[in-house]
């Protein structure tokens, strides 16, 4: 499928906007353009953006329900009763776990913490979580990226004496439950004012509000932002406003002087000579630290996060990578599996909508294999498999398609579901897999809009080769931490052409080793082309390309150079009317990008 290139325009206003930065702040253009793109007008919103600071941190005790929690929280203290920190399987809540954890340690001790098994309990709070609870003596409930819809799970521990606070990021519905407070900044009543927190940043305001309720120096709080800022990264929220804060820092304590386990974790996936990045977490500390809780527990992994054991450290963790490797392999036969479904499916083409199941598929893989589904074939894809006596499924979309409202429109067929834009989950009996199928085609056929049905490359400037400096590229850098809604660049530069050395590289000669020119000036630029081995006849012809890409620091036997990374390139004019002249990528080539 061939992507479409988009290229962003500005206003009349965004332009003078443009020209006035660029006065006040002395930098290019080009680069005030990107700020007037994401929102910053003015020399004080710059500074901010460039200069993030704690203490710009909003209160926490905005957050609705956040005194009833502190007090809850101290009461529990005073009174000695036992804590149990409770949090989902993934990424976000085990490190939501490990930071409020590690954290109330050090003040206090009857603490532990509870990771429900995917298979044996499902998504969020579980009524075997909580009888954990009683049985255990434990009078309070932490629970942390979960609870927001266990209305009957909080009501079944309230009758059994147990206390909840819920911590949770995702959409509630119309009912609350009857908890002693409930922390989410979605909350239609919460004045909160930044939306986007990870749970684990719900987790963090609620462990500011309780240090700064106590008299406790916030400082020691910030060691623990590296939790923050893998969670950030893995959960795919905004890196905008409060979120660029946390992971700004996360990421400097990451670098830094990270905790045992997450350095146990970079050390293993050879990152401890380089910077880590936000790109680093999602494709190789977050998938190791999602692989317990696909493979085997998740507890593991908390175990291993809020450890002080070297040793102990570094076996959990050797353990955590070779259940990597088998989550890894499981992608792959699924994927495989399902792709050999569809095309021998006649009615996949005619389907706007992607709905595959087998009862035999693994439950911990099958959201990663949607997501490669949805990348391959472009349309919202849910994967279904058999667990507990039911049908089982996660969902992944495209850009701006809602797949959770997709999934809510068929909620009478379900058992239970939730998630997001862009990611959710389900259950429903196996009689009403046909119907879901069916109904939820039906909605994606009269909702999506043909924008969402075709790959997009949104391209934020063209610029030609003079543009980028060594100044440039100084003050690019300074635009990171990227992610959503702060993506890294993409530029475009038209009609490039081989300096004459070129040339394909890789195993299998997979890959593009560039050396380009353009009409601006004399200086020869880099790049990689990765799974691009197609374009390299018709560049050595001498044929001119357009190209998009990004701008990367590459290091290499001691030298610093700027290296393009390719993302797409074409034969012809593309912005708008998308590339033409080159073979459709393969699926194979495609997945390259998400690291498989």
């Amino acid at each position: 499928m061939v992507n479409k290139w988009n290229l962003y325009s500005l206003t009349k206003q965004q332009e003078e906007q443009k020209e006035q930065l660029a006065k006040e702040l002395e930098i290019s253009p080009i680069l005030t353009q990107l700020l007037v793109q994401r929102g910053i007008t003015s020399f004080d919103e710059a500074k901010k953006f460039f200069r993030p600071q704690l203490a710009d941190l909003h209160d926490p005790f905005i957050m609705k329900d956040m005194d009833k929690a502190v007090d809850r929280l101290n009461q529990a203290l005073r009174q000695k009763e036992r804590i149990l920190i409770y949090g989902d399987y993934d990424v976000d809540g085990t490190t939501a776990v490990a930071l409020v954890f590690k954290f109330l340690k050090q003040f206090y001790s009857d603490l532990d913490f509870y990771i429900p098994d995917r298979y044996n309990e499902g998504y969020g709070i579980s009524f075997t979580g909580i009888d954990y609870a009683v049985n255990n003596g434990f009078s309070l409930i932490i629970s942390l990226d979960c609870g927001i819809k266990a209305v009957e799970k909080v009501d079944y521990a309230l009758e059994r004496g147990v206390d909840f606070i819920v911590c949770d990021h995702h959409v509630p519905d119309d009912e609350l439950p009857r908890a002693v407070a409930v922390l989410d900044p979605k909350r239609p009543d919460c004045p909160y004012p930044y939306k986007h927190l990870c749970g684990c940043g719900v987790g963090f305001k609620f462990m500011q509000a309780f240090a700064i309720n106590n008299e406790i120096d916030i400082t020691t709080l910030y060691p623990f932002l590296d939790f923050v800022a893998v969670s950030i990264a893995s959960d795919i929220v905004p890196i905008t406003g409060e979120n660029r804060i946390l992971a700004f820092y996360g990421l400097k304590q990451l670098n830094q002087n990270p905790s045992l386990g997450l350095k146990t974790i970079t050390d293993i996936t050879g990152l401890t000579e380089k910077e880590i990045t936000i790109s680093d977490i999602v494709f190789k500390i977050g998938p190791r630290i999602n692989a317990s809780g696909r493979i085997q527990l998740a507890r593991e992994v908390v175990e291993l996060l809020v450890t002080n054991d070297v040793p102990f450290a570094k076996k959990r963790c050797e353990e955590i990578d070779q259940h990597n490797q088998t989550r890894k392999d499981l992608d792959k036969s699924i994927t495989d599996n399902a792709i050999s479904m569809l095309e021998n499916d006649e009615n996949t083409k005619s389907r706007k909508s992607i709905v595959v199941y087998n009862p035999d598929w693994h439950k911990g893989v099958i959201g990663i294999v949607a997501s490669r589904l949805s990348e391959n074939y472009y349309r919202p894809t849910v994967v279904l498999t058999h667990s507990n006596g039911f049908i089982t499924g996660s969902a992944r979309s495209v850009p701006g398609f809602d797949i959770y409202k997709a999934i809510e429109s068929c909620r009478d067929l379900l058992e239970n579901f939730g998630g997001h834009m862009y990611a959710a989950g389900l259950a429903m009996k196996e009689e009403n897999v046909d119907e879901f199928k069916r109904r939820f085609d039906e909605f994606v056929r009269n909702n999506i809009l043909p924008v969402q049905t075709q790959p997009q490359i949104d391209i934020d400037e063209e610029i030609q080769f003079k543009e980028i400096t060594p100044k440039f590229f100084r003050v690019l850098k300074q635009f990171s931490p990227f992610g959503p809604e702060n993506m890294k660049p993409v530029f475009c530069t038209r009609k490039v052409f081989d300096y004459g050395t070129s040339r394909l590289v890789g195993k299998e000669q997979e890959h593009l080793k560039l050396e380009l020119l353009d009409s601006s000036c004399e200086t020869v630029m880099s790049g990689i082309a990765f799974r691009m081995f197609e374009y390299n006849d018709y560049l050595k012809a001498s044929n001119p390309l357009d190209i998009c890409y990004t701008l990367e620091e590459n290091n290499f036997n001691g030298n610093t150079t700027i290296q393009m990374m390719i993302k797409d390139m074409s034969a012809s004019e593309s912005i708008n009317k998308g590339g033409v002249g080159v073979p459709e990528k393969s699926f194979l080539q495609r997945q390259f990008r998400y690291g498989i």
